[in-house]
């Protein structure tokens, strides 16, 4: 039989399950990882930080549907991927994190950079391994199953130098075929159903879990069957198309959404919970609805542990089979006869005008206006992802994908690179505040190199704009929240790039039109006011 190296066992298996692109800065603990990467098929990227890394990892998910794969070499190359691999754990990202480690061997006399890896990520991961060389295959397909199945997360492999070198079988399966789907049944899907019969109020609220299991045409079969308004986390946008008749939009941050949603939720007479996960949630939405009072169906991937609400009946089961069980043998029947849903809808719209003459919404509205339908675009956390959340209509699930548990800053630039790379003939658009921005500046130096075209919108305020509104409502004296004004369309220019500022709309759409025909990146700075966000999220 022929014999390979141990990391070459472990890239065949990721490699099979669909990975294409891994991203990372390699040393010289992780050099026959990467040749193993690339020797199978996987091509990877050099990124200017790990960080930065695992948010292209996450894109390249949303895009194939694989898991994400970040390369960090042994002790801060490591360490400075914790953050988005935290983020990867709260807004449930199956990413593979493979970490080069010392040979325990030399560990016991040599301690240069040596920590332990398995137990910095064991909180913030599903699970960790420290590989083999016998069993490379065996841990490569636990780490996916773990990765991919349930609610999904991430990973660490950590691979000692000398093990990645070892020579072992080519063949090391069989591995295991995936979980089958679980449904609800019995007596609680039998009263599920009797409170589906008799609602004349229905409302569903769909999450992150719904989206991660592609149950958007389930979702839409049974919305459009028993006339359901539904309600969406930010991860959650575009499932159903939001500008279906029952579409109330994505929640989870904004006051002057939940001034709408939150009562409209309160008025029905039944609450399905599809694969709504409120880790995205803000606190105005913990335990809105009394599940003694009101008959709530919660269909989830895991049970509720969370306790941000109580469902009436929990079922852990798949978001779609859930609902084609539920849903099986019941008729239809007319629901919310008094018009409210198209208030709701017409109340939300007016919260959130399109038609200033200039300032956030503005940019958000010109961006959505001159961008193709099908634009992926990416938001960086911050004021401004409030107010896109709420503004930017999605026309498919992942039509927008941000930090939405986590809420990390400079997520969005590596997100959107991440989309592009895997996604070259999609425009790819970020946004991001000043401050995010500059967190991860250096990776244009990556757009440029990768040859990647995606468009960079930076709101410029000179500020922590969310920080600083929160400090004034709290009646706080500004401190830490501004920095100086920097010329940033400059800044993409000097990485190789276009670089367009603007200061109105007309000026923002001749850049959105120049960015679309151009064959390298664009940063197109949307000066503000300071203040902008005022009464507007």
């Amino acid at each position: 039989m022929k014999e390979v190296r141990a990391a070459d066992v472990l890239a065949q298996r990721l490699y099979e399950a669909g990975c294409r692109h891994a991203f990372g800065m390699p040393g010289g603990e992780v050099l026959t990882l990467v040749d193993a990467l690339e020797t199978a098929g996987i091509h990877f990227t050099l990124v200017k930080h790990e960080n930065a890394a695992g948010f292209m990892a996450e894109a390249t998910w949303h895009r194939t549907g694989a898991p994400g794969i970040v390369v960090a070499t042994v002790g801060p190359g490591v360490l400075n991927g914790v953050n988005a691999i935290a983020n990867a754990e709260q807004d449930r990202v199956p990413v593979i994190m493979l970490t080069g480690c010392v040979d325990a061997d030399e560990a016991l006399t040599y301690t240069h950079q040596v920590l332990d890896h398995q137990a910095v990520f064991a909180p913030i991961t599903k699970a960790t391994f420290r590989l083999t060389a016998r069993s490379a295959g065996i841990i490569a397909d636990k780490a996916l199953g773990i990765a991919l199945e349930g609610r999904p997360g991430p990973v660490l492999i950590d691979v000692p130098i000398s093990v990645a070198d070892a020579k072992v079988p080519e063949a090391t399966g069989p591995y295991r075929t995936p979980a089958s789907v679980t449904v609800p049944a019995g007596a609680d899907l039998d009263r599920a159903k009797r409170w589906l019969a008799d609602a004349e109020r229905p409302v569903m609220i769909v999450g992150v879990d719904a989206m991660n299991e592609d149950a958007g045409a389930d979702l839409l079969a049974f919305v459009e069957t028993y006339q359901v308004p539904f309600i969406t986390t930010y991860k959650a946008k575009g499932i159903i198309p939001e500008t279906h008749p029952l579409c109330l939009g994505g929640a989870g941050l904004s006051p002057l959404a939940d001034r709408t949603l939150v009562p409209f939720a309160q008025s029905a007479d039944l609450i399905i919970c599809a694969g709504y996960d409120p880790i995205e949630m803000r606190p105005g939405w913990r335990n809105i609805w009394d599940a003694d009072a009101v008959n709530v169906i919660d269909i989830s991937a895991v049970p509720n542990l969370h306790y941000m609400h109580q469902g009436t009946l929990n079922f852990v089961a798949s978001t779609g089979p859930g609902l084609r069980a539920l849903s099986d043998g019941v008729a239809p029947r007319e629901t919310w006869p008094d018009g409210d849903i198209t208030q709701a809808r017409a109340a939300l719209a007016a919260s959130f005008p399109s038609d200033d003459t200039w300032g956030p919404s503005a940019v958000i509205d010109e961006c959505r206006r001159h961008l193709p339908e099908n634009a992926l675009a990416t938001a960086d956390s911050g004021a401004h992802r409030i107010l896109l959340s709420q503004m930017w209509t999605c026309h498919e699930a992942r039509g927008l994908t941000q930090s939405s548990a986590l809420c990390t800053m400079g997520c969005a630039v590596p997100l959107a690179m991440g989309a592009s790379i895997a996604s070259p003939d999609r425009v790819s658009v970020s946004f991001s505040g000043d401050a995010g921005f500059l967190m991860v500046a250096g990776e244009l130096a990556t757009a440029q190199e990768l040859g990647l075209k995606t468009i960079f919108v930076v709101f410029v305020d000179s500020s922590l704009a969310l920080i600083e509104l929160k400090q004034r409502q709290r009646q706080l004296s500004n401190r830490g929240v501004d920095f100086a004004t920097h010329d940033f369309a400059a800044i993409g220019r000097s990485f190789g790039g276009a670089g367009h500022t603007v200061t109105n709309r007309a000026e923002l759409v001749e850049a959105l039109q120049s960015a679309q025909n151009s064959d390298r990146f664009t940063v197109i700075a949307a000066v503000i006011e300071r203040g902008s966000y005022d009464g507007r999220i």
